[in-house]
C-alpha cells in the first residue's frame, strides 16, 4: 500500500469533509502543454466568413455549432459535474476542462480549475473548436503525414503514449490540416493534407478517458497514486478506464474492414451518407455528402466525399438547455439548426439498433441487435441507459400489465424485472477508505475506481480477449465470441393476447440529475442543470425500436450472421445465410451458401458455441464440439442450399459455418461467415 494512502486512511474524518488533496500534477497528461502555442487558438467565429452562410446542407459551421462538440463548454450538465469534481478532488477541473474547452486549456485559461478564467470573448466556450481540430497533428510519426509534422513532434517534449484524455498534439503555428489536397493556388490560409483527419485515431484523443490518479495494481484493481505527483505511467492501459468508446471500436469488426450497412430497411446504408460501407468514426458521425466545404465564391471543387460536420450522438435535449441559457449570437444556434440537429440525433437512434421478437413455448423472446461500431450505449455512462418496455394486452386490447414502465411526469422508471443496458461505476473498499466516501455505486466521476455493471451490448466483431485488452470487458453480463446482440425472455401472463415492446434511450436520468443538484455545495450549477432538465421534458426518452406481436401462435427469431467470410481467390466474400423459419413445427429451414468457388464441394458444420480464431487464412467462428451438418456441390455461381433436420432442435441455439476448397487461396481453403440460429418449437 502506498505510504500516502496509509496516511489518508488515518485522516478519514477530516478528508470526508473536503476534497482529496490532489493537485494539477496528479492530472498531468502528455501532449502539447499550456502556453506553448506560437499562435493562439482562434474563436470559431473567425471561420464563418468562408465556412458558413451559403448552404446549411453542406457548410461545416452551422452543423458543427449545433453539435455537443461546439457546446461542450456551455453544457449545464458539464458545469454541474465540474463543480462536483472540484469538490471531490482538488484541481481535477483541469482534467475536465482539457476535454471540454481545449482551446482555453492550451492558452492557459483552465487555471483556476473551476472554469472561472474562461474568456467568452476569445471563444473559450466554443468547446471543441474548428481551430483545435484542424491544427491537430498525428502524435505517432508516419511517412503519410505532412513533412512539417516531424517538426511539431520535436517541439512537443512529451508525446502521448496511447491516445486518450485530450492528449492533443497541436501545431504551434496556424497551419491548418484537413483531409484534402487544396492545390498549389490555395492561399487563404496555410494548410497541409492530413490523412490523420480521416482516421478514428484522431477521435481516440478525446473519446477514450482514463483517470490518471488511479493506477492498475498487480491484483487488477485500481488505486490512488502517491499524490501531487504525475502518474507512474501515461499509458492508458495502466490507468482506470472511465470511457472506452475508441477501444470498443478498435476491438470491433469495423476497425478491421468496412461494414456494408445496407439492408431492406436501409437500401443505401444506415450511417455513411454517400457511403454504404462504413468503417471509421468519421464515416458515421461525419457522413459524406456531395458539396463544397467553403463558400462557392472561393472556387473550391464540388466533392462527393464531403464530410458533414454533424457529430451527432445520443444527446437529445442539452442543445435546448444551452439555447435557453446562452444567446444565439454567442452559440451560433438557431431554431432551424437545433431542430435539424435533434432530427439527425433521432435518426441516428433509429438506425443504431434493430429489435426482433418471437413467441415460443409460452415465452416472449426479444432480441436487440447493436448496429453501431461501439457498445450500445457507449461513452459517458453516468445517467445514460437503454431499456426494454414490454406491455401486455388482452383480447380486447386493454393493457393488462407493463414491465419497464416509465412515467414522463416524474421521470421514474419501474426497474422491477426490466432489462436495462447501462454502465455503473463505484468505489471499492480501499478507495472508499482513502477518500472518505461510501463503498458502492457512485456518480462521483473523479473518485470511482471500479466498474460494478456493464451489460451494454458489444458491437460486431466482439471478442472477450479483444475487449479485455482495451479495458472494456462486460461486467455482470456474459457475451459469447462475436455476439453483438442480446436476447431476453419474458413469461407470457395469463390472458395476454398481444405484446408491445419498446426499446428506449435516456440521456440523463432522474437519479443522476438529482445527484448533480443535491451534491453540489459550491455554486448553483447543479440547480441550473436540474431546472433545465425539468424545463425541457426531464430528458424524455427517445424511441430506438418498437414491435407488436400477437401471442397466440409460435414464431422464431430470424438467423443472425456474425463475422465475415474469407475473400476467395476470385475476389468474392462468401456468405452463409438462412432460408425459411427456424421452427421445428414450421415448413422447413435450410442454410444457403453464396459467393463461394463454383463447382467445389462445400461442408457445413455446427457448434453450440461460437469462436473467433485465426484459421487457414480466415477466421473460425465455431467453438468446440463441431459436427458436420451436410455436404453439397456448389453450383456455377458458387451457391448451394442445404436443408437442416429440425428434429430435437426446439428451444436450442446452433452456430454454423461453411467450408470449401479454394485452390487459389491461402491454404487452398475457403470459409464463410458464421450464422447464429435459435430454433423455436
Amino acid at each position: 500500500m502506498h505510504i500516502l494512502l496509509a496516511v489518508l486512511l488515518l485522516a478519514l474524518p477530516a478528508l470526508a469533509q473536503g476534497p482529496v488533496p490532489t493537485t494539477i500534477e496528479d492530472f498531468h497528461a502528455p501532449g502539447t502543454q499550456p502556453n506553448r502555442l506560437l499562435t493562439p487558438i482562434y474563436a470559431s467565429i473567425n471561420c464563418t466568413g468562408c465556412h458558413s452562410g451559403y448552404d446549411p446542407d453542406q457548410e461545416p459551421y452551422e452543423r458543427w455549432a449545433a453539435s455537443m462538440k461546439a457546446q461542450s463548454a456551455r453544457d449545464p450538465i458539464f458545469h454541474a459535474a465540474l463543480a462536483i469534481a472540484n469538490q471531490d478532488a482538488a484541481g481535477s477541473g483541469e482534467y475536465c476542462l482539457r476535454c471540454h474547452a481545449p482551446g482555453a486549456w492550451l492558452d492557459g485559461r483552465s487555471t483556476p480549475p473551476d472554469g472561472s478564467a474562461l474568456n467568452n470573448g476569445l471563444g473559450d466556450f466554443d468547446g471543441v473548436t474548428c481551430h483545435v481540430c484542424h491544427r491537430m497533428v498525428d502524435p505517432f510519426p508516419s511517412a503519410e503525414n505532412p513533412d512539417i509534422d516531424e517538426r511539431v513532434l520535436l517541439y512537443t517534449p512529451e508525446l502521448p503514449v496511447t491516445p486518450n484524455n485530450a492528449q492533443l498534439v497541436i501545431d504551434p503555428q496556424d497551419v491548418r490540416r484537413g483531409p484534402y489536397d487544396l492545390g498549389p493556388n490555395f492561399f487563404y490560409h496555410d494548410w497541409r493534407e492530413s490523412p490523420f483527419h480521416r482516421e478514428s485515431l484522431m477521435c481516440a484523443s478525446c473519446h477514450d478517458l482514463s483517470n490518471p490518479t488511479l493506477s492498475k495494481q498487480p491484483d487488477g484493481t485500481y488505486q490512488l497514486n502517491t499524490l501531487n505527483q504525475r502518474a507512474p505511467s501515461q499509458d492508458k492501459r495502466d490507468l482506470f478506464p472511465v470511457e472506452r468508446t475508441y477501444e470498443e471500436w478498435f476491438a470491433s469488426q469495423y476497425a478491421r474492414l468496412p461494414v456494408d450497412t445496407r439492408d431492406a430497411t436501409h437500401p443505401t446504408g444506415r450511417f455513411g451518407g454517400n457511403k454504404y460501407e462504413v468503417q471509421s468514426c468519421q464515416d458515421c458521425h461525419m457522413p459524406d455528402t456531395t458539396g463544397q466545404g467553403c463558400a462557392p465564391i472561393f472556387g473550391q471543387p464540388v466533392r462527393s466525399d464531403l464530410p458533414l460536420h454533424n457529430f451527432n450522438g445520443s444527446n437529445n435535449w442539452v442543445l435546448l438547455a444551452v439555447r435557453a441559457l446562452w444567446p444565439d449570437n454567442e452559440t451560433g444556434l438557431t431554431d432551424n439548426s437545433v431542430t435539424k440537429a435533434l432530427q439527425r440525433t433521432a435518426e441516428m437512434h433509429d438506425r443504431a439498433s434493430d429489435m426482433q421478437v418471437s413467441v415460443d413455448a409460452g415465452q416472449l423472446r426479444v432480441r436487440v441487435v447493436n448496429q453501431t461500431g461501439h457498445k450500445l450505449p457507449t461513452g459517458y455512462s453516468e445517467g445514460r441507459r437503454i431499456w426494454l418496455t414490454v406491455r401486455w394486452f388482452d383480447g380486447s386490447d386493454n393493457l393488462l400489465s407493463e414491465i419497464g414502465g416509465y412515467d414522463p411526469a416524474t421521470a421514474v422508471l419501474d426497474t422491477t424485472g426490466a432489462k436495462i443496458y447501462e454502465g455503473e461505476l463505484g468505489l471499492d473498499a480501499t478507495q472508499a477508505a482513502a477518500t472518505g466516501r461510501p463503498i458502492g455505486k457512485s456518480f462521483n466521476f473523479v473518485l470511482v475506481n471500479t466498474w460494478l455493471k456493464d451489460n451494454r451490448i458489444p458491437p460486431r466483431g466482439f471478442t472477450n480477449s479483444g475487449f479485455a485488452s482495451g479495458q472494456a470487458s462486460p461486467v455482470g453480463a456474459t457475451y459469447a465470441e462475436e455476439q453483438y446482440w442480446d436476447e431476453t425472455s419474458y413469461a407470457i401472463p395469463a390472458g395476454a393476447a398481444r405484446a408491445e415492446v419498446l426499446l428506449r434511450h435516456q440521456t440523463t436520468t432522474k437519479e443522476y440529475i438529482e445527484f448533480l443538484r443535491d451534491t453540489n455545495t459550491t455554486d448553483s450549477t447543479g440547480a441550473t442543470a436540474y431546472n433545465q432538465w425539468v424545463l425541457h421534458g426531464r430528458s424524455a426518452p427517445s424511441l430506438l425500436d418498437s414491435a407488436s406481436i400477437q401471442l397466440g401462435g409460435a414464431s422464431a427469431l430470424p438467423p443472425i450472421d456474425y463475422g465475415v467470410g474469407k475473400t476467395t481467390s476470385l475476389g468474392a466474400r462468401p456468405r452463409l445465410s438462412g432460408i425459411g423459419e427456424a421452427r421445428v413445427s414450421g415448413a422447413g429451414f435450410a442454410l444457403r451458401v453464396e459467393g463461394a468457388v463454383p463447382n467445389s464441394q462445400v461442408v457445413v458444420k455446427s457448434s453450440t458455441s461460437s469462436a473467433s480464431i485465426a484459421f487457414n487464412g480466415g477466421t473460425l467462428y465455431l467453438g468446440a464440439g463441431q459436427a458436420i451438418v451436410g455436404r453439397a456441390m456448389l453450383d456455377a455461381t458458387g451457391g448451394a442450399t442445404l436443408p437442416v433436420s429440425l428434429a430435437g432442435l426446439g428451444g436450442q441455439s446452433r452456430n454454423y459455418q461453411a467450408f470449401f476448397r479454394d485452390t487459389g487461396a491461402s491454404q487452398a481453403y475457403g470459409m464463410t461467415n458464421g450464422l447464429h440460429v435459435r430454433y423455436a418449437n
